[in-house]
C-alpha cells in the first residue's frame, strides 16, 4: 500500500539549530555554527528523509562566506533569489540558476552584493568536512 503523502507548510517550520542535526556524526563544525550566528545566516531543515529526500532552505548575507568542504553525499543546489560566486572557476550562480555537486567534492562559494536565499535537496543527511585551508579565503 503507498505511503500517504507529506506535506510541509514552510512557515510553521522553525529555523534549525545546526547542533541539531539527526545524526550526530553529520553535525556541521563549531567554525562553522559560530560563523553562522554570528553573520545572521539561517537555515531551516524542510524535508528530513521523507521518501529518501533531505532538503533544506538556507539564507545568508552579502558576502557571507561558505569555506571549501565537501559533503559525503551528491546535492543539488537552486538559487531563489542573489547569487554566489564559487571558488575554483567552477561559476556564479544567480536567481533560479543550479548545480549538482557529487559527493566528495570539495568546493565553496562568497555570496554576492544580495546575499542568497537557496534549496539544497540531497539522498542523504550529508556530513561537512572543511579542506585543511579554504582556497577562496
Amino acid at each position: 500500500m503507498a505511503e500517504s503523502p507529506h506535506v510541509f507548510i514552510y512557515d510553521q517550520l522553525e529555523w534549525d539549530d545546526p547542533l541539531s542535526a539527526l545524526d550526530p556524526d553529520k553535525r556541521p563544525p563549531m567554525q562553522l555554527v559560530d560563523q553562522a550566528r554570528k553573520l545572521g545566516a539561517k537555515r531551516k531543515k524542510i524535508v528530513r528523509g521523507e521518501g529518501g529526500f533531505f532538503m533544506n532552505r538556507s539564507v545568508m548575507e552579502k558576502g557571507f562566506r561558505v569555506p571549501t568542504h565537501s559533503h559525503d553525499d551528491d546535492e543539488l543546489i537552486v538559487v531563489i533569489t542573489g547569487s554566489c560566486k564559487f571558488d575554483a572557476g567552477i561559476g556564479d550562480l544567480e536567481a533560479g540558476d543550479s548545480i549538482v555537486i557529487h559527493g566528495g567534492t570539495s568546493y565553496g562559494f562568497t555570496c554576492g552584493d544580495e546575499g542568497m536565499d537557496f534549496l539544497t535537496i540531497r539522498m542523504g543527511e550529508a556530513r561537512v568536512v572543511l579542506a585543511e585551508q579554504d582556497e577562496g579565503a
